[in-house]
């Protein structure tokens, strides 16, 4: 840091000095809080920056940004979030509830549960609201009730745990990945590319990316955690995509993205996984193109649910289908054929 820093309360900022040149944002951001005497974890410093905190000469940053002598950083340091999620009046879609569970259509853009960046507006807030003193707790302060996740940008069926006794039985069932108790799970997956058959399995083992950290990879055996994926191709959207239904035999991060991305049938829309592929839709029409841009996500919806109720044993199964952006992109694609 220059001898110019500035720290307070709700900011801090520092000019790059010319021994710091070329320091990638995060570490530099990082350092230079530690030699303020202040506590920010290169991992926090990260986090921060994705959420747009950090500003390099008042623009946005990233992460990985390399730094010129002369610039000014500043961070915009952020109210300290409460110990315990607070209740918020977000409106679910429940298509089940008891005094135990309820299973939901969780939309697309709704974070499961508080993590750094998204402190508020998750789904765990809505079900304190919903749920009040009856959740669960075992998942902790900052999980209560959850016992799997979908990623943000996913939408479909979920069930959540509203007694500690539903948890403790859920996520047996949830560990056991249907081997000797009843779980079912479907997907429904717009990939880019036709399959070469019409059904298979992806029995590959996952683990977070070496270089990536924000990415999951297919890695060696023994390397990652076992991850099996079945599919089969449901329909051909036009020309240049499918759908396909994805029933998963584990539930690994980003299993189904990364597991289709590995058979080079990346999701439509994935930001991650499908970055390969994206010339393609120069290929579709406009009203295509159009549909895609609107979607803005990965192409993946939770379709159906089944289980045994973990305190009643009753039979369960549910199913939604996808949500108005992807039957409107399945739409385009088969008019662009």
């Amino acid at each position: 840091m220059d001898e110019d820093d500035v720290i307070s309360g709700e900011s801090f900022s520092f000019r790059v000095s010319p021994q710091d040149e070329g320091a990638r944002l995060d570490r530099a951001l990082a350092q230079a809080a530690e030699a303020a005497g202040l506590t920010l974890s290169r991992s926090r410093a990260k986090a921060l920056i994705e959420a747009g905190a950090a500003r390099v000469d008042g623009a946005s940053g990233t992460p990985s940004q390399s730094l010129r002598a002369g610039q000014i950083v500043a961070l915009a340091l952020p109210e300290p979030e409460p110990a315990e999620p607070l209740p918020e009046a977000i409106p679910l879609d429940v298509l089940y509830e008891d005094a135990h569970l309820l299973v939901l259509d969780k939309p697309a853009g709704l974070v499961v549960h508080p993590g750094a960046g998204h402190g508020a507006g998750t789904l765990v807030n809505a079900l304190l609201a919903h749920c009040g003193e009856s959740l669960s707790g075992v998942g902790g302060v900052r999980r209560p009730g959850i016992v799997h996740r979908l990623d943000k940008d996913t939408s479909g069926l979920m069930v959540v745990a509203k007694t500690d006794l539903a948890h403790q039985g859920l996520a047996r069932l949830f560990a056991d990945h249907g081997r000797t108790l009843r779980l079912e799970r479907e997907y429904v997956a717009y990939v880019w590319g036709r399959p070469a058959r019409a059904a298979g399995v992806v029995d590959a083992p996952l683990a977070r990316h070496a270089a990536a950290r924000e990415k999951i990879a297919v890695v060696a055996e023994g390397a990652g955690r076992r991850a099996v994926t079945h599919w089969r191709l449901e329909e051909a959207l036009g020309r240049e995509a499918s759908a396909v239904r994805c029933r998963l035999e584990t539930g690994r991060t980003h299993q189904i993205r990364v597991h289709m991305a590995s058979l080079k049938l990346p999701l439509l829309g994935d930001p991650v996984y499908g970055q390969s592929l994206r010339s393609k839709a120069g290929k579709l029409g406009p009203r295509a193109r159009a549909a895609l841009e609107a979607l803005g996500r990965q192409a993946l919806h939770a379709r159906a649910l089944g289980f045994d109720h973990p305190v009643t044993g009753e039979k369960l199964d549910f199913s939604r289908d996808p949500p108005q952006d992807m039957l409107a992109l399945a739409a385009a694609l088969r008019d662009d054929s």
